[in-house]
Order: structure tokens, then C-alpha cells, then sequence
């Protein structure tokens, strides 16, 4: 019984109880997606279910289909393993496939993620923002300031 209570003790203690997962790393990601999301042509947004795609499944995305880097230098640069990123990639997939099949909007954000720079987006236009200091007036935003800006970092 002693060496038990030792050792639920030492894991305790050490952070790593039996059964309990690992914490999730936070996943690098080079430059936020532009957009909030995306939506069927042609259906009001209103009537369609929603699919959250988080920034890292984005990110997994931009890197091998568009960027068309091979998974192991993808997971490099998102600083994660290749299982990982393996699992990511695939969980992003299914997300676009349901939400193509089944006529539902796209929404990007949230994640255990960390930004390489510091991102902001304005509230008004989306416009994004690589950096306090090269804010400038967006066209379409009748104020300028830096209280319109929303930080993407945590």
C-alpha cells in the first residue's frame, strides 16, 4: 500500500497521471487564412449548419494541397509529429468533405495554436494585420485606430 501512495504521489506531482492524456502542443501556423470562412453558393447563411475547421486543420491544408509540401515537412514546420499532423490533415479533410456533401458553411478559428508573428484582423473590414506597427487605414473603415483590431494570437 506504501509504495502505492508513492506513486500516485510521484505522478501527481510530475504532472503525468496514469490514464490521463499528454497536454496538446501548441501547433506553429505561418499566416492566418484571410477569410472567417466559407458558405454554399446560393443559400442564405442563415439556414445552413455550421463546421468548425480550427486553424491548425487550415494550416494542414495550405501546407500539402496548396503549398504541396510532403506531410513530414509540413509537420516540420507546424512543429509537430507526423502522426500528428497526419491526424490533423485527415480530420480537416472529413470536415471540407461534410461540409461540401452536406451543404453546410465553413467557420476557421480556435485551436491549440501560436502564430510565428503577432496577427490582427479588423472587426469592420477582416482585413489582416501582420503587427501593430504596419496598421494602416483599411479603404473600407471609415475610423482608423487601433481599436478596430481584434488579436488572432492568445
Amino acid at each position: 500500500m506504501s509504495n502505492e501512495r508513492t506513486f500516485i504521489t510521484f505522478a501527481a506531482y510530475s504532472g503525468n497521471i496514469p490514464g490521463m492524456p499528454r497536454p496538446i502542443r501548441n501547433r506553429k501556423i505561418l499566416n492566418p487564412p484571410k477569410m472567417a470562412g466559407f458558405k454554399p453558393f446560393g443559400m442564405p447563411l442563415c439556414e445552413l449548419e455550421i463546421v468548425k475547421l480550427q486553424f491548425d486543420e487550415y494550416e494542414s491544408i495550405n501546407l500539402v494541397n496548396y503549398m504541396n509540401l510532403p506531410q513530414d515537412m509540413a509537420a516540420e514546420k507546424m512543429d509537430i509529429s507526423r502522426p500528428t499532423f497526419t491526424r490533423v490533415y485527415n480530420s480537416a479533410l472529413k470536415k471540407i468533405a461534410q461540409a461540401f456533401v452536406e451543404c453546410k458553411s465553413i467557420e476557421i478559428e480556435g485551436g491549440n495554436v501560436e502564430f510565428e508573428k503577432q496577427w490582427y484582423k479588423c472587426k469592420k473590414c477582416f482585413k489582416l494585420v501582420d503587427g501593430l506597427e504596419n496598421h494602416i487605414k483599411c479603404k473600407g473603415c471609415e475610423s482608423y485606430g487601433n481599436k478596430e483590431l481584434v488579436s488572432l494570437n492568445k
